[in-house]
């Protein structure tokens, strides 16, 4: 990539591929986990009719007879990756001020290293925020598999609701495929894991129902393999008004079918995530900025977010 407008340098790209925020803080790459990085663009991806998986053909053979031959039918989809990428500038001063530090034996800092950490934080959290909005969108999922909690129904509300009753009903709404992943914000795990009900299900010595429960606890209860709590904050805000922030998962409950060894081609599984490539990084010499000029700093990744089989999933809206 020598010929590329704006030079990719692998030290930063480096930065930028192994930067990842603290665990459990930010589970997009969990919830639409990312797959192998695609050839070239367009992609093709495939999607199947899940009706195939469960028709039932004629296996028996006779001695000298041929097996009945079947075929797979899919549609196949068109779709292309989307660049996201964010510039820091770096005065030159900035960068011989670290460089100096460092000669005299000061701590080693490059500016443009952490300019790429920053960047890397705020397209990540941009991801997590535009998965959860594809996840928790009700468009995305067929009317059958998808509800809205009235107020005596939410999970909040601890002497009418019933969550267990819920969600396993739920459970029973994606034919064929149970889900083994749930999905909810913060704001719901903190009411859920201490309705009675729950706690009773959990600690049955518990007679008054009152405690928390682990999330080990709660997923072994609802025998869900991924359990997932996003508890992203971001600012709704523009630049210059007074902070506002929102939880990036909002108050609702995601159970899909979720197949680890699902690509474009083949599996059936809820969603995921094509990569172009790796994630790139650099900087270039900018002398239009500032009194001495500095370094333009970039980061950024190429990748399109996929809801390959909508009917293995259900979505409970409300919940809290």
């Amino acid at each position: 990539m020598s010929d590329a407008p704006f030079p990719i340098q692998p030290r930063y790209t480096a930065i930028a591929i192994a930067y990842k925020n603290p665990d459990g803080s930010l589970i997009a790459d969990d919830v639409l986990p990312r797959i192998q990085p695609i050839g070239g663009e367009p992609f093709k991806w495939l999607k199947y009719n899940r009706s195939e998986g469960f028709r039932v053909p004629n296996t028996m053979v006779g001695r000298k007879g041929v097996p009945q031959e079947i075929e797979f039918g899919a549609t196949e989809e068109t779709a292309s990756t989307q660049d996201y990428a964010l510039d820091d500038f770096i005065p030159h001063k900035d960068v011989q001020a670290a460089e100096a530090s460092a000669a005299a034996g000061g701590p080693r800092y490059d500016p443009r290293a952490h300019a790429i950490e920053y960047i890397m934080n705020l397209i990540e959290l941009d991801r997590e925020v535009r998965v959860a909005g594809i996840v928790f969108d009700r468009d995305t999922y067929p009317a059958s598999n998808r509800e809205v909690l009235a107020p005596a129904d939410q999970f909040d509300a601890y002497d009418t609701s019933d969550p267990i009753g819920v969600i396993e009903d739920a459970k029973q709404q994606t034919l064929g495929y149970e889900p083994n992943t749930m999905v909810m914000g913060n704001v719901v795990w903190t009411k859920i894991r201490r309705h009675p009900q729950i706690v009773k299900a959990v600690r049955p010595s518990s007679s008054s129902g009152e405690g928390i429960v682990s999330r080990q606890e709660f997923a072994e209860l609802f025998e869900i393999e991924r359990f997932l709590v996003g508890k992203a904050l971001f600012d709704t805000t523009r630049k210059g008004q007074d902070p506002n922030l929102q939880p990036a998962w909002g108050p609702h409950i995601a159970l899909f079918y979720h197949n680890p060894n699902a690509n474009t081609q083949r599996g059936v599984t809820f969603g995921l995530t094509v990569p172009r490539a790796t994630r790139i990084a650099g900087s270039i010499p900018d002398q239009k900025r500032g009194m001495e000029g500095g370094y333009t700093v970039r980061a950024g990744e190429a990748l399109k977010e996929l809801i390959l089989a909508p009917d293995v999933g259900y979505l409970i809206e409300n919940a809290v």
